[in-house]
């Protein structure tokens, strides 16, 4: 199937017992044997549901996966991916990335006696140094949040197989429609499905998919053991919203690149980081890689920190909140909020400077959205 055929109907058969052509809630917590030592399909919800695999269904098959996993959050992915390693183990992590994986893999991964090490993986040198014989994971985003740094998957892919290690990737800000990271060669791909994968701002939830059988069957033992699955009823909605994916993105990235040309000749901005600029330092990368940029990048402003809050004070259409890809447009700004758990220090190494703000923009009229940016840097 076609991708757009895809999310509506991979994983998404009618409903065997009465017709439903959309995937039921099964909202329960245990299901009935056939008989002793004879269980169904399904037996406890933590183990399996059938709404819950319908959406596990359908992401492996938007991603080229074996099989996918739906969990209660983005951070409950994340943890489960981060239980593949034991004490002892390295993993090394790009240095620019979403503040909440920073956080994990500083305050809880490297408390299990796992070392952390970050590194700039847009330097493959770097990345080969940094590589150890005990090196299991290398956790990748692309593009990253807020910078919007891109990474060289199939590089890094063949770096890392034949180094032995594991690769992850945090596929949040694109979506499989616009970048395939499986295809590249990564081992597992990672989504906050509370973005674009649902779309609509009311639910949280995450995703892990895998080409590899043996990953697949550690992964689904951790869900299991871990109790991280998602319930059945935000299964439900992020199927309901991701029938609507390739639609919205299309629109997130024709108003996005609009608006970042339009940012890009204001005299009040300093800088526009968006892949799909040519001015982008690794636009060449962005075209190889992907099919589009997305809906959500980066911007820095003239005059500083203080500068970038009082744009941020006046918006009117756009909605100061943290997260992104949603149907509506959403602004922040990163050192004092999506990425606060970061120290300075860290921030800084990152790019992430104090007069940079990070927009998620929606599918409104570009017009619209470009009227409020303008009347808010009247106050600039």
């Amino acid at each position: 199937m076609r991708f757009e055929t895809a999310v509506v109907h991979a994983g998404q058969a009618p409903d065997p017992a009465y017709g439903a052509v959309m995937p039921p809630i099964y909202q329960v917590s245990t299901f009935a044997f056939k008989g002793v030592g004879e269980p169904g399909p399904f037996d406890y919800t933590r183990s399996g549901n059938p709404t819950r695999k319908a959406l596990e269904d359908c992401l492996a098959a938007l991603e080229g996966g074996v099989r996918g996993f739906a969990f209660a959050t983005g951070m409950a992915a994340e943890t489960t991916a981060l239980s593949l390693l034991q004490s002892g183990d390295h993993v090394l992590v790009h240095n620019d990335l979403y503040g909440g994986t920073y956080r994990i893999v500083t305050q809880w991964t490297a408390a299990q006696g796992v070392a952390v090490d970050f590194v700039d993986m847009r330097d493959l040198d770097a990345l080969r140094k940094a590589l150890r014989p005990n090196t299991r994971l290398v956790w990748t985003e692309t593009p990253t949040n807020p910078v919007m740094n891109l990474l060289d998957l199939r590089a890094i892919a063949d770096l890392c197989k034949a180094a032995g290690a594991t690769t992850i990737c945090d596929n949040t800000f694109l979506s499989p429609y616009f970048q395939r990271p499986l295809e590249l060669g990564i081992d597992i791909v990672l989504h906050s499905t509370t973005k674009y994968i649902n779309g609509h701002s009311d639910v949280v939830g995450g995703a892990l998919i895998t080409g590899d059988p043996a990953l697949a069957e550690r992964i689904g033992f951790l869900q299991n053991m871990l109790g991280t699955a998602e319930s059945p009823f935000d299964c439900f909605l992020v199927l309901r919203g991701l029938k609507t994916l390739p639609l919205r993105m299309d629109a997130h990235n024709r108003n996005a690149l609009a608006i970042a040309r339009w940012l890009e000749a204001h005299p009040k901005i300093r800088r526009v980081n968006h892949p799909g600029l040519e001015s982008h330092p690794q636009h060449e990368l962005a075209l190889r890689q992907m099919t589009g940029f997305g809906g959500t990048f980066s911007f820095c402003v003239n005059g500083g920190g203080e500068t970038a809050l009082r744009l941020l004070a006046n918006v009117k259409l756009f909605i100061l909140a943290e997260s992104l890809g949603g149907v509506e447009s959403l602004i922040e700004h990163p050192g004092t909020m999506t990425h606060i758990s970061m120290p300075p220090e860290a921030r800084a190494a990152a790019g992430i400077t104090d007069d940079m703000i990070r927009i998620s923009v929606g599918i409104e009229h570009v017009d619209d959205l470009i009227e409020d940016l303008e009347q808010a840097l009247a106050f600039c």
